[in-house]
């Protein structure tokens, strides 16, 4: 049996009304109405263009959780990354993660374009656009062994803003 994709994470947060709002306002997710019974203090989530049930789910745990240790003190997870079609997109993506606040950073990988963001609990995630199979030259390959400072125009300019990423990488071509 092999596992092709990722179907849905979960995630413990501090306020369930803050953290829909914020994935929802912020990254364009929206709720799907479909919370058990005896579950309250949770939401369920699905991310734009997605054919997942859901994508995320929510799960409160009150204003005095601390925060996450994981990588500083504790082991866990990371982050998640979400991908997205274009450069455009992830290009908008940054200036609503700047208005918000909530971006952390953005990183050129040679073959992924990312940037990285916290969600109202410090939950970090990376939304990234994947270069195109057709596009990765020995340069592009190259540069997967080194992190650079990424430059959203200058990727824009290369590949175009509306060129679809992953195709024949993470899309079927």
């Amino acid at each position: 049996m092999g596992i092709h994709r990722l179907n849905h994470a979960v995630l413990f947060v501090r306020d369930l009304a803050r953290s829909v709002a914020f994935y929802r306002d912020v990254l364009g997710f929206r709720q799907v109405p479909m919370t058990p019974e005896g579950f309250d203090g949770a939401a369920f989530l699905q991310a734009p263009g997605s054919t997942n049930d859901h994508d995320l789910g929510l799960f409160e745990v009150g204003a005095a959780a601390g925060p996450s240790g994981a990588g500083r003190s504790t082991v866990g997870l990371y982050h998640l990354a979400w991908e997205v079609d274009t450069l455009d997109e992830l290009s908008a993506l940054a200036g609503r993660l700047s208005e918000a606040g909530a971006l952390a950073g953005s990183s050129d990988h040679g073959s992924t374009k990312s940037l990285y963001g916290k969600d109202p609990d410090g939950l970090e995630f990376e939304v990234v656009w994947l270069v195109p199979a057709d596009g990765l030259d020995e340069q592009t390959l190259a540069a997967r062994r080194r992190i650079s400072r990424l430059d959203l125009d200058r990727e824009k300019q290369r590949y175009g803003g509306q060129t679809r990423g992953g195709v024949g990488v993470s899309v079927p071509s």
